[in-house]
């Protein structure tokens, strides 16, 4: 129990952190990166684990987010649009929540949106392992090779995504 209250302790702490940075919600940034993306095994709503290297030869978007954040929640219908259009052709998204209500508010929350892509809860160590995130949303888009290719800190226009996924697939 410890341990665990320890994740969770780090996690709220984190998100502490994020909205007292200024609420970079809402703020923009780009940043090419290149490195390769740190694996995780994080639990999905269900309580499987999935982990980034299931997806291994995939473009794979990785959203960190919230249900509360407003530039978030803008963002979710882009990520849904684009799984539905790319998902055949080699794209997967990943929404990593930082909610810290847990799974249940987490799964109504993405069953009133149709979220059509797989959800995780993150951890205090992917948030660490995916550091350099000072606000939500901050999206990773990593390539085929599992590399990070962008990193995106708050809200980004769907073509800004669709436009990264053309040139990867």
């Amino acid at each position: 129990m410890g341990r665990s209250f320890g994740r969770v302790a780090a996690v709220v702490a984190w998100l502490a952190v994020v909205m007292t940075v200024g609420q970079a919600c809402g703020r923009a940034e780009e940043a090419q990166v290149a490195q390769a993306a740190p694996e995780f095994a994080l639990a999905s709503l269900d309580g499987e684990t999935i982990k980034l290297s299931d997806y291994q030869g995939r473009v794979v978007i990785v959203d960190f987010w919230a249900t509360w954040c407003p530039p978030c929640r803008e963002e979710i219908p882009h990520f849904v649009e684009l799984q539905r259009q790319y998902g055949e052709r080699g794209l997967t998204v990943i929404g990593v929540s930082v909610d810290q209500g847990g799974p249940q508010v987490v799964r109504s929350f993405a069953q009133e949106q149709g979220i059509n892509y797989p959800l995780v809860m993150a951890d205090a160590r992917v948030v660490g392992d995916y550091g350099g995130i000072r606000g939500i949303p901050t999206t990773f888009v990593i390539d085929r090779q599992g590399r990070i290719v962008k990193k995106y800190v708050g809200y980004q226009d769907k073509s800004i995504f669709e436009r990264d996924v053309e040139a990867l697939l």
